[in-house]
């Protein structure tokens, strides 16, 4: 377990540490260049205050007080292996939904070209730019939109996009967005109901044709407005 309540600068340092060789390591996530990120990127500044003791906690982690249901970030080992599985390249245009604290975004950056985030809640919105601008990160672009709105109108201005990333989870991954995707594009998702989730990778090989891989399971709370089909069958 990582060290418990750090309050020092040594002591969050340790706690970083811990968490990469006890939570994210034995989670396959072995690329040097997100491990080397998460050593650098300081995911105790994009942690609301009351929280901040728990930056390296494998939880989530709630991003409002009083928390509102499903405005977490997500925990560590699934942060890191969603990037991980995205294989991010120095080209890389990436949409992501869900901007939360902007620390995914910030992750995303470090490795992209570019970053458009979009966050529904204004409140977010204006946090994760704030963390990104204190972060120095200068390649990210925080926006408030409801990515769902008009057909994913607000994903679709500015298509295709190398990259597509869903921070949190939904039922399904709606064929619109697949659209989105440039040819050799991934888009990564958390899809399913509870109790169980499945991390899902989709890459576009063709004008009409995609592989999809479900590499892990796992949980997250949903993304708000995406399609949320009957699960009743006959």
């Amino acid at each position: 377990m990582t060290s418990p309540n750090p309050t020092t600068t040594e002591s969050f340092e340790q706690a970083r540490f811990n968490m990469i060789e006890q939570q994210i390591r034995p989670w396959e996530v072995l690329d040097a260049r997100v491990l080397r990120l998460l050593g650098e990127i300081r995911r105790e500044d994009f942690v609301p205050s009351a929280h901040r003791a728990l930056a390296f906690a494998d939880m989530e982690l709630p991003l409002t007080h009083p928390a509102v249901d499903g405005q977490v970030m997500l925990p560590p080992r699934v942060e890191a292996r969603l990037l991980q599985d995205l294989d991010i390249q120095p080209t890389d245009k990436v949409l992501e939904v869900g901007a939360g604290s902007g620390h995914m975004a910030a992750l995303l950056a470090s490795l992209a070209q570019r970053v458009v985030s979009l966050e529904i809640d204004d409140g977010l919105a204006r946090t994760a730019r704030a963390n990104l601008q204190r972060a120095g990160i200068t390649n990210a672009d925080v926006r408030l939109a409801d990515a769902t709105a008009q057909n994913f109108a607000a994903c679709a201005s500015e298509a295709p996009w190398n990259v597509i990333l869903l921070s949190g989870s939904v039922a399904e991954i709606p064929p619109a967005l697949l659209a989105l995707l440039a040819p050799g594009g991934r888009l990564a998702a958390i899809v399913g109901y509870e109790p169980v989730m499945r991390a899902t990778i989709v890459t576009r090989t063709g004008e009409a044709s995609f592989t999809t891989a479900q590499p892990w399971d796992t949980m997250a709370p949903r993304l708000r407005h995406f399609p949320e089909p009957s699960r009743f069958q006959f």
